[in-house]
């Protein structure tokens, strides 16, 4: 496991809490977005501010940290492309757990259902990670196919056009390909179907 980085945007220092039970903090601060923070269709831009309101509350097995976080996502409407903005407000709980419980989490779990390490999340010399977090709330937040409005009527299937922006758009009734041979004959001209059948 590598070492976290005290100056990272994400990474909180717990020993204000000193392991004593009980004992809370309360944080407030604003970060740059990392990377690939959403889906694809609808994520928070790199770098965009991302607001954190925060408790730290110290506990037997490790550090609980309840919060939220606000922040803009921006991507495209799944029905008609149109640019969206959406503002965004999550909200998580973790614990952060010492390394010194790990073992008494399992015995409370029972040997067969021990605690896989990469599902829990550990704190490294009194300092946690967020960001794995955030980026879990974040996507079970957003919405797998956004919309610029609810009631978004999408393109036309023919030509592409924005629905929204032409209510009445429409185009002439397709023709039956079983009929087109049909209209091809009625609409050719005589002079034709005469050379075409000259013992006429």
């Amino acid at each position: 496991m590598t070492g976290l980085d005290p100056r990272a945007p994400f990474v909180l220092d717990t020993r204000e809490l000193g392991r004593r039970p009980g004992s809370q903090r309360h944080v407030t601060l604003t970060v740059p977005a990392p990377a690939d923070l959403g889906i694809e269709v609808l994520h928070v831009p790199e770098g965009a501010p991302v607001d954190l309101d925060l408790r730290l509350e110290a506990v037997m097995e490790g550090v609980l940290v309840t919060g939220t976080a606000e922040a803009v996502a921006e991507g495209e409407c799944a029905r008609c492309l149109e640019p969206i903005r959406d503002e965004l407000e999550v909200t998580f709980q973790e614990l952060y757990v010492y390394d010194d419980s790990r073992e008494v989490l399992r015995s409370k779990q029972g040997i067969d259902e021990g605690i896989d390490d990469q599902d829990t999340s550990l704190l490294q010399d009194d300092l946690l990670d967020l960001e794995p977090v955030l980026r879990d709330a974040v996507v079970l937040a957003l919405p797998f196919q956004p919309l610029c409005r609810d009631d978004c009527p999408g393109l036309c299937p023919e030509c592409g056009a924005r629905l929204a922006d032409d209510p009445d758009h429409a185009h002439e009734a397709a023709i039956d390909p079983r009929w087109a041979a049909l209209t091809e004959l009625g609409g050719s001209d005589p002079a034709d179907n005469d050379k075409a059948n000259p013992a006429r």
